[in-house]
């Protein structure tokens, strides 16, 4: 199996620990501040309901799901999703996921071009990321290689999905930085430093994310240019 074999762990073995490290930073920067209020008191409901109608934006349905930072948008359907722990709460952190989501609303609502992008990009990673390791390895079996590349091309969308990500991410949290801060939600230099703490921490796992996808990437195109080596 290619995943057991020495030169899979030299570049996945950084990629998995990049990732590790990024998930304990985020986690415990929710942890720390979790436990603090905000002085405004209000939940990340009340929050959104608030940046929403400061916003003007009237057609979005919030609703609570079940899970832990499982907050997200969804632009087909209009529905911000928040975990119980930020729908309820009112803490610091649960503000500030709240308004990152509504970010997405806001990029939606503007018709961000990398977002609108990073849809796009959905289907053909899906497909993708199913066929393309499938096509590398019957190529190589068959020492095709030339379909072997192709499942590399496939397997690229990961690679670009996770490129196409950052800058909506990092655009979302520097608009609920904005939203919070001028509308009123957050009042105090410490609540300001929360907010960029827990929103740089999230940032980071997007990073990592897109660390992993691109070793992965340099992996698969290691493997076909050594069978295409060995043909020769």
């Amino acid at each position: 199996m290619f995943y057991l074999n020495p030169q899979y762990l030299i570049f996945m073995v950084p990629a998995i620990i990049a990732m590790m490290a990024a998930q304990w930073y985020v986690n415990s920067t929710y942890k720390k501040w979790g436990k603090v209020p905000t002085s405004s008191r209000l939940t990340g409901e009340q929050t959104t309901q608030k940046l929403l109608s400061t916003a003007e934006l009237h057609d979005i349905e919030i609703i609570q799901i079940q899970g832990r930072l499982t907050d997200h948008y969804d632009p087909r359907k209009k529905v911000l999703s928040l975990s119980p722990a930020v729908y309820q709460g009112n803490s610091v952190a649960s503000v500030a996921i709240a308004a990152h989501e509504l970010g997405h609303a806001l990029q939606d609502k503007d018709g961000y071009f990398p977002l609108r992008l990073r849809s796009m990009l959905v289907p053909a990673v899906n497909i993708g990321s199913t066929l393309g390791w499938i096509l590398i390895m019957v190529g190589l079996f068959i020492n095709v290689i030339g379909l072997a590349w192709l499942g590399v091309f496939a397997f690229s969308g990961g690679a670009v999905f996770a490129l196409a990500t950052l800058p909506v991410e990092l655009n979302a949290s520097s608009r609920a930085k904005m939203l919070l801060k001028n509308s009123g939600v957050i009042l105090s230099s410490e609540e300001e430093h929360g907010v960029n703490s827990v929103l740089n921490a999230a940032a980071l796992t997007y990073i990592a994310s897109l660390f992993t996808a691109v070793m992965q990437l340099l992996y698969w195109i290691s493997i076909v240019s050594g069978g295409r080596g060995r043909r020769r």
